[in-house]
């Protein structure tokens, strides 16, 4: 549908609402003459409601979106805003002092150890202005030339220690980005650091300067990654306030759905950004629930792997890994430079499923009983699969599981690989579960299952390939993994895989339906033709 501009909307400033003007509606009042009958036709009239109606309906479907986001507890409050505030600055006059600690450390001039400095930079969920209360914080240490990643693992990690403050620190050494994790005030952290080439680190060091990028070092450029893509999506979109409103209704979508999480083979939260940014820079005028709408539209239908990028004039350079990518999104900050992914046919056809779905719940915020509700319905896995994979992970002692969880997720993209070359479907489902039947401390995934047409999976094969996957690397901790196939039947009776409204009726049979490309693979179900029935409803 097209869209006009609208002057009069009740909200002070001009808005984008549909064209109904050139709507075609069927006139039933023809009067009948039964000497013409055969002559008789329906005549188009022309209708047109009043835009303003058309603007204020809009807007109420603003509004009412606003609170129910409100009331799912995704907006935090002004206690939680000042909490994660004095967090960050508490970490600011804590790097300052360590710079100049580690200054004195490397006996610099008198002078050097004056005007030595670093700083705090904050970016993904919080550096957007998208977090929650239950977000954690990505936060990034900047420091000078002199300071180098063992200072910051060794030096700044006693410092941090040593703080009432600060929970359950460990250094996370062997990931892309290393980091320091750790909880301050109850509120967890992640802590990377970036080393330039100068002396004194500004407090708000402008990081998309190239004079301050000159000379750095490949893992600091990683580190500064998320930082420079935040502040170039700032710095693109057309009204900040509104593209963050958009992006808190796209992340709890994705969340709800089950397509978060870039560990699981889905978006990340850089990648919903991005696509998010596209959608505002490009519909600058739009009220936030049309764009709810538009954002579904434009996905749903998006001819991917052309990539989706968000600054004019750039092209995806040759040869570039992200070309084989199959969701291609370029990260702002650079032309060069793309959101890594780890998006496998399986995910992409239940990312691709969910965008469909989601355009088919929005494309009419006029009727009369539309419900943002039924847009974030919780995924209903157990009505969806028949068959899940069980992954379980343990570990002996407590303190040990959370480092354990974090190492095999961090490998989850081999798993992913496994079940792709053994051509089955998976949905794999992010969220952690606790078995009361395994004494020692555990976490259980469970993930969606469709066999291939052999209807066989050699588990052992994938068990065995993945744990030696796991092996690769250095990791102090280690535990066990155990993955097996269990019926839906079997799934614990208090686990919340079930959404209270049924997605398919108990007499509709759906039947796999498999590719004629690639031999066994499963591409969705098939079913009866129904008025309003569909994977996607």
């Amino acid at each position: 549908m097209a869209y006009v501009t609208n002057h009069n909307n009740p909200s002070g400033r001009p808005v984008l609402v549909p064209d109904y003007t050139s709507l075609n509606l069927i006139n039933p009042n023809f009067v009948h003459n039964h000497h013409h009958f055969h002559r008789q036709v329906l005549v188009p009239v022309q209708f047109a409601l009043n835009p303003a109606v058309v603007a204020q309906i809009e807007l109420d479907r603003s509004i009412s979106l606003q609170q129910f986001m409100n009331d799912e507890g995704i907006v935090p409050s002004l206690e939680e805003e000042q909490r994660r505030f004095i967090v960050i600055r508490k970490l600011k006059e804590i790097v300052i002092k360590w710079i100049k600690r580690v200054a004195y450390l490397h006996r610099l001039p008198q002078n050097h150890i004056r005007v030595a400095s670093a700083t705090i930079l904050t970016y993904g969920s919080y550096g957007l202005g998208v977090h929650n209360a239950e977000s954690d914080i990505d936060a990034l240490c900047v420091g000078p030339w002199f300071a180098s990643l063992n200072d910051f693992f060794v030096v700044l990690h006693e410092v941090l220690a040593k703080r009432v403050e600060v929970s359950d620190i460990h250094c996370v050494k062997d990931a892309k980005v290393p980091l320091m994790r750790f909880k301050f005030e109850g509120i967890s952290v992640d802590l990377p650091y970036a080393q330039l080439q100068v002396t004194t680190v500004p407090e708000n060091v402008d990081i998309l300067n190239p004079l301050f990028l000159n000379g750095i070092d490949e893992t600091s450029w990683k580190s500064l990654s998320g930082v420079r893509a935040n502040n170039s999506i700032l710095q693109l979109v057309p009204d900040v306030k509104i593209f963050q409103q958009l992006l808190r209704c796209v992340k709890l979508w994705a969340k709800r759905r089950g397509v978060y999480g870039n560990l699981f083979g889905f978006f990340g939260g850089v990648h919903l950004a991005v696509l998010t940014a596209f959608v505002c820079q490009r519909n600058p005028n739009v009220s936030l629930a049309g764009l709810v709408s538009i954002f579904f539209k434009t996905f749903s239908s998006w001819p991917w792997p052309t990539p989706v990028v968000l600054q004019q004039g750039t092209m995806m350079p040759r040869h570039h890994p992200e070309t084989r990518s199959l969701m291609p999104i370029q990260l702002p900050s650079s032309p060069h430079e793309y959101c890594h992914s780890n998006i496998t046919t399986s995910t992409f056809m239940k990312i691709r499923t969910e965008f469909c779905r989601g355009y088919r719940h929005t494309q009419d915020l006029l009727k009369s009983q539309f419900d943002w509700r039924n847009l974030f319905e919780p995924y209903p896995y157990s009505k969806i699969y028949q068959q899940f994979l069980k992954i379980c992970l343990s570990t002996s002692k407590e303190d040990e599981l959370g480092d354990w969880i974090g190492w095999v997720k961090s490998r989850f993209r081999g798993l992913l690989v496994k079940l792709e070359e053994a051509h089955v479907f998976y949905d794999p489902n992010p969220t952690e579960y606790f078995d009361t039947t395994i004494q020692d401390p555990n976490v259980v995934f469970y993930w969606g299952l469709v066999l291939g047409k052999n209807n066989f999976l050699n588990l052992v094969s994938i068990q065995d390939g993945f744990k030696k996957n796991l092996g690769t690397g250095h990791k102090s901790v280690t535990g066990n993994i155990t993955l097996s196939v269990i019926q839906s039947s079997q799934l614990p009776k208090n686990l919340k895989l079930v959404d209270t409204h049924p997605v398919f009726s108990d007499s509709v049979q759906m039947v796999p339906v498999y590719s004629n490309h690639v031999p066994h693979h499963f591409v969705g179900y098939s079913a009866p033709e129904r008025p309003g029935f569909g994977l996607m409803n």
